[in-house]
């Protein structure tokens, strides 16, 4: 209660509520492209795509638009008959009411994707597809040429007809375009008018601030966006999505596939540098996280504010918005479980320009959603994370081990006895986590730490993990929390810049994801040897971490909990290579394991994004069958424009 308490008295500080009652139904313009609430203040009776508007921001007339979820101060809802509040608050934009389009529309065909509306633009003979949506934009797929499709801007029910062929077939698939050459003009002309900040190439600061984590992916958005507010990320996602520019929001560029750039040029880059708050409450324990914060600066905040922590990886540099909503691993995790555990809100920007707040108990099935997929629904300008009391000091341990790449026999096997040891209750809970690292100049070392005394470490744990082992190098020691999370940073500070942060590798990674049920074998084990020992001389390393074991508290949510499937692995493997050839190489590593244990479903993780997978393959891997396909169906009413887009989004 405190938390609903504290977050709605900031909401309403930053202009998200408001106390004037809404217009009537009567008095509102009436929705002339598909929308309603949001930005425009559409109402959707009297419009032709139907009376009802869903809690998405969209008029139509079927359940999920006037059912149960229906936002009647824009429309009428099945069975209602007195006016029921809005589900989303929205905070008002200064853009005006779009007027009427002209009766007889020029039908000129459409040089920006979209259709209809003021300009009466037809998609028949646009190259990408010839459907016109409810919401006024070409398009080759069901959520074009179906239900509200504008068989007056282009064809419905198909996508036949001139300049069709590039188009594509598949129902399941959203529109991925390359934005026309005029759509980066429009949208500047529409930031413009609104008074957003942006960079473009021939500004002198866009080479740094377009430069990628992952110097393999340097994809150049369009325009980055600055914002410093949350209305210039509703208005700049409404201008962008008015132009037809694809949209991602940037928080700390980590991303392995620069997805945060869009993942292929021309995109909308929504900058989250200026959004850097941390405040924590002190009696609920939550604290206020802008989108832009880096790990570093969160831990070091909510620490120095309240001696307070919160589960979260170990690189300072990391931003919240990719580690927090893609699951999220740290040294704390099979204790206080994944960082996306730990969030209890969020603040949204959906495809329609509407600012959302989303909890288990407001806009539930958003917020299930940014948990594993933010980025294709929004930009989460905000985060609310339950912290917890630091505890005043940790066990850390680190064992690194010399000649075990010198024999197949005792590598495999030295492996095999740490994953029984990680499987064993007695020796095993909750409150240990670790890692192994190997690489390609022979290091092979355990790390991790442990919510107990080094006494208890020494007597219970340490014995046995040794047990058979060769001899290590071993540092066992209590750490103050705030000296281990800047230990294991690998800095000597884990403060990073607000601005010009300046880090970068060129590499390629893939990750596995290895079922508790099945572990790693033998037959594995011995592939993997045989092919790191055989494949070449590229520059690798392989972190190997334990998610799963005796007490997981990574594995105990599942998938009702989060849009998030590794619910069950024992071990999740980061494969890192450097250098021209580690793509082959890397590539190598996954298919040495999977060859070898055909028996098992192994996966992958997200926050180790591989770009070289297709869509389909990266939807399976990433999401499985049964919550892609709840993704997909969410995505299809929240974004059926598909705004917000990568090479492996939801929908793409």
């Amino acid at each position: 209660m405190k938390f609903l308490v504290s977050l709605t008295a900031g909401l309403l500080s930053i202009g998200l509520a408001s106390a004037s009652p809404a217009a009537p139904l009567n008095k509102r313009a009436v929705s002339t492209d598909g929308s309603c609430g949001g930005t425009n203040g559409f109402t959707c009776k009297g419009s032709s795509f139907g009376n009802c508007c869903s809690q998405y921001g969209w008029c139509g007339s079927s359940t999920e638009h006037c059912g149960a979820s229906c936002n009647s101060a824009f429309g009428t809802c099945t069975g209602s008959t007195t006016s029921k509040a809005s589900s989303v608050t929205v905070k008002p934009s200064s853009t005006k009411a779009a007027p009427a389009p002209s009766s007889t529309p020029t039908k000129k065909v459409s040089p920006d994707a979209t259709c209809g509306g003021t300009n009466g633009y037809t998609c028949l003979g646009f190259a990408e597809g010839n459907c016109c949506s409810a919401s006024g934009w070409c398009g080759s797929t069901s959520a074009y040429c179906g239900s509200g499709c504008q068989a007056g801007f282009g064809n419905c029910g198909s996508n036949t007809g001139s300049g069709s062929s590039t188009a594509q077939s598949s129902a399941s698939k959203t529109s991925s375009t390359t934005p026309s050459s005029t759509a980066p003009g429009s949208a500047l002309q529409c930031l413009n008018g609104k008074n957003v900040p942006y960079k473009m190439t021939s500004d002198a600061e866009y080479s740094e601030l377009s430069e990628p984590y992952n110097l393999r992916a340097p994809f150049k958005p369009a325009v980055i966006v600055l914002p410093t507010t949350n209305q210039h990320v509703q208005d700049a996602v409404v201008c962008g999505a008015q132009a037809g520019l694809k949209i991602q929001a940037k928080s700390g560029g980590h991303s392995y596939a620069s997805f945060s750039s869009g993942g292929k040029d021309g995109a909308m880059q929504i900058n989250l540098q200026s959004f850097q708050t941390i405040q924590l409450d002190k009696t609920s324990g939550v604290a206020t996280v802008g989108g832009g914060v880096r790990l570093g600066n969160l831990g070091d905040g909510i620490y120095t504010q309240g001696n307070a922590a919160v589960a979260q990886g170990t690189c300072p540099g990391v931003g919240i918005g990719g580690h927090y909503t893609h699951g999220g691993y740290g040294h704390t995790s099979r204790n206080w479980g994944l960082a996306m555990d730990q969030v209890v809100g969020a603040d949204i920007v959906l495809a329609n320009g509407t600012l959302i707040k989303a909890s288990s108990t407001s806009s539930p099935e958003i917020f299930w959603a940014i948990k594993g997929a933010a980025e294709s629904f929004g930009v989460v300008t905000k985060f609310y994370l339950q912290t917890r009391a630091a505890p005043a000091s940790i066990t850390y341990f680190q064992f690194v081990f010399t000649g075990i790449h010198d024999s197949k026999s005792v590598w495999t096997n030295t492996f095999l006895h740490i994953q029984d040891v990680a499987k064993n209750a007695s020796v095993v809970d909750n409150r240990i986590s670790f890692g192994i690292y190997l690489d390609n100049y022979g290091s092979y070392s355990l790390s991790g730490a442990f919510f107990g005394s080094v006494s208890e470490f020494n007597t219970k744990v340490k014995p046995e993990l040794l047990r058979t082992l060769p001899t290590a190098e071993a540092t066992v020691e209590s750490i103050a929390w705030y000296d281990y999370i800047v230990k294991v940073s690998g800095k000597t500070s884990i403060k990073e810049p607000l601005t010009g942060y300046d880090e970068h590798e060129d590499f390629f990674a893939k990750s596995v994801t290895v079922p508790e049920s099945s572990g790693l074998t033998s037959n594995a084990l011995n592939a993997l040897y045989d092919y790191l020992k055989t494949a070449g001389s590229t520059q690798y390393y392989i972190i190997i971490n334990l998610y799963g074991g005796p007490g997981s508290a990574i594995n105990k949510k599942d998938t009702d909990f989060a849009a998030y499937v590794d619910r069950d692995s024992l071990w999740v493997l980061q494969n890192y290579g450097y250098g021209g050839a580690s793509m082959d190489f890397v590539n190598g590593i996954n298919k040495a394991i999977l060859d070898a244990q055909p028996q098992t479903n192994f996966g992958a993780y997200l926050n180790y994004v591989d770009p070289s997978y297709d869509a389909a393959t990266a939807h399976k891997l990433y999401y499985g069958d049964a919550v892609y396909s709840r993704l997909a169906a969410l995505k299809q009413k929240v974004d059926p424009n598909a705004v917000f887009w990568h090479p492996q989004a939801i929908g793409a």
